[in-house]
């Protein structure tokens, strides 16, 4: 039987892979898209029901292809997310088999190319893009044994709060996933502790103007590289209930009690850093830290934006953050569940080639692997701040087939063009 082979293969058909066809398309690269389930297989079965986009889809979007159907400063479900995926698809005709995973890659042994084995058979490829995206394998720190008496899941896991056992939930990460489970937990009835770490939390919206705009004008979605130190720094935001700036003050008023740092367990009772305090200033100083640089921008450019001085005024304080808890007896307080909003890893074990780092990282240059024929799309920080967002990625997946077009066009020559006709005389 004939070993199936192509220019470039594509791994993952979420927003990553599917940015790329439309550039692969134009380019006239022969190319295909593996998928081990469905297009934008993660929006529909790795998030909760009631989860919506963090911006306006008039931004988060793909460039040539709006929400239709949609208001512009909407922030639309995840099965809409989806459906606009699989719609973008459609339109730029993505040559994507579905129901196909990826198990080894490697180079070929005798001459230039990859060997693919998939569940379908073999492939052979000229160069391979990973475009398996930044939420891989949900990470669940191993601080609570298996064994202790409270059941424990990763937000991946979360669907709503009618899943959960009956009893207290303590929610473990104060990213969005994390602030968002926790004030939708609070809203159903539940009683909520919330671990807070690190985190930055701009403000949903000031003076008029949703952030995601502030972020645009101030040239901070293009930024290259995170602020030394700040590489591990979650963001707090929200598009639920409208959308509203993301205040841990204003969550505890509302019912959620706040914690410090998850690190240590003990037969039964968790316990917690004493970092409330700095966790919360810190994450107060980046919201400032925005609206300074807005007003600032505003004045610069003269802009006729309505000032908004309430902005600036702050919740007060909660018990919980003055006098901060350092341990909880999960049984005392009636928690009988415990969700992990800890982030994820990326897993490219599948790929055996010289391109990672001791961690298991990619070595790359926006996205233009150390090894020769292999790419990556879909990183985080893969060449900006955004490049995790449907309009980053499409960007990146431009860059990356241009970098494949380019290599095409080398492998190409002959070796004619090296001829150099002397002048006229």
């Amino acid at each position: 039987m004939p070993v199936e082979t192509v220019d470039t293969l594509v791994v993952g058909a979420g927003q990553a892979g599917i940015a790329l066809c439309e550039h692969l398309g134009k380019q006239g690269a022969p190319f295909l898209v593996l998928e081990k389930s469905r297009i934008a297989e993660s929006w529909r079965t790795s998030r909760w029901d009631a989860l919506v986009t963090n911006g306006p889809v008039w931004h988060d979007r793909f460039p040539n292809l709006e929400f239709k159907g949609n208001a512009p400063d909407e922030f639309v479900g995840k099965d809409r997310v989806a459906d606009y995926i699989e719609e973008y698809a459609g339109m730029v005709d993505a040559p994507v088999r579905t129901g196909v995973e990826v198990i080894k890659a490697e180079r070929l042994p005798d001459r230039a190319g990859f060997r693919v084995e998939t569940t379908q058979g073999v492939i052979e490829a000229a160069r391979i893009v990973s475009a398996t995206g930044a939420f891989q394998h949900p990470v669940m720190p191993p601080i609570v044994p298996e064994g202790a008496q409270v059941s424990q899941m990763h937000s991946a896991s979360y669907r709503n709060p009618e899943q959960l056992a009956e009893g207290a939930v303590m929610v473990v990460g104060a990213g969005s996933s994390g602030a968002q489970i926790a004030d939708e937990l609070n809203r159903a009835g539940r009683k909520v502790y919330l671990s807070v770490g690190p985190h930055d939390r701009p403000p949903r919206r000031y003076r008029g103007r949703d952030f995601v705009w502030w972020l645009g004008v101030l040239g901070l979605w293009d930024m290259a590289a995170q602020k030394p130190g700040a590489e591990h720094v979650t963001i707090s935001v929200s598009g639920a209930y409208g959308g509203r700036t993301m205040d841990f003050r204003r969550l505890a008023g509302e019912g959620v009690t706040l914690l410090g740092l998850t690190d240590g367990y003990d037969e039964g009772t968790v316990s917690f850093a004493d970092d409330l305090g700095k966790n919360i200033a810190a994450g107060d100083a980046n919201y400032f830290e925005m609206l300074d640089a807005a007003d600032a921008y505003a004045e610069a450019m003269g802009l006729d934006l309505p000032l908004e001085p309430e902005a600036r005024e702050m919740f007060a304080d909660p018990e919980c953050l003055t006098n901060p808890i350092s341990s909880l007896d999960l049984a005392k307080e009636g928690i009988t569940t415990i969700i992990w909003a800890t982030g994820f890893k990326q897993d490219f074990s599948w790929l055996k080639v010289d391109a990672f780092d001791d961690q298991g990282a990619p070595i790359h240059q926006r996205g233009v692997s150390k090894e020769p024929g292999v790419y990556f799309l879909g990183l985080p920080w893969q060449s900006r701040r955004g490049s995790t967002f449907l309009w980053g990625v499409w960007h990146d997946a431009k860059f990356i087939a241009d970098q494949i077009a380019i290599q095409r066009a080398y492998a190409d020559y002959q070796g004619e063009a090296a001829i150099v006709l002397p002048a006229a005389e």
